[in-house]
């Protein structure tokens, strides 16, 4: 085979298999769950019976009608207020989920929650219950106090404002009577 009929069947050949039916798009679509919405630098309101409970900043947000899902993953911030919507809480997290069929929250990724009264919560994955207007997890926790105790512990439960709370495995030493 000379050297220019070896080149012909190299062109030809690459021109076979670019000219397929198939478009990269239709193989993307395949089992890929896209959003149906999709927003950058949001805010949400989480309500309940018309008062603001929770306000959701992030970069971005996806929103998944069909399960009624909305994901946030670039900073998110929450702010959080009680009753009387008094602000009480604020958390930071890398991503959180909510659930738009209860308004339930999953904080996600360097998860910091602080209270107006001075507690301060660090942890890897925070949920919120907002019916109960509860926080939960069940990963390592570590809280400050303003009395600059440092407690720690696998797993956690507390209200919205961070002020009836405890540890559920507690770990540390204390130097207090």
């Amino acid at each position: 085979m000379s050297y220019n009929n070896l080149i012909c069947a190299i062109i030809f050949f690459l021109f076979i298999n670019g000219c397929s039916r198939e478009s990269p798009n239709e193989e993307l679509s395949k089992g890929v769950d896209f959003p149906d919405q999709e927003s950058w630098g949001v805010t949400i309101i989480l309500t309940d019976s018309s008062i603001e409970r929770a306000r959701v900043k992030s970069g971005h947000l996806e929103k998944y009608n069909q399960k009624q899902h909305i994901l946030l993953d670039e900073n998110v911030e929450v702010d959080f207020f009680d009753k009387k919507q008094k602000h009480v809480a604020v958390l930071n997290s890398f991503k959180a989920e909510v659930d738009q069929k209860t308004n339930n929250m999953k904080a996600v990724g360097n998860v910091i929650a602080i209270s107006d009264s001075g507690i301060t919560l660090y942890t890897d994955t925070l949920y919120w219950d907002a019916k109960n207007e509860k926080m939960s997890t069940e990963d390592s926790v570590m809280i400050t106090t303003l009395e600059k105790d440092t407690l720690y512990g696998i797993g956690f439960e507390s209200d919205s404002d961070l002020e009836n709370w405890k540890i559920l495995n507690p770990s540390g030493v204390t130097e207090r009577n």
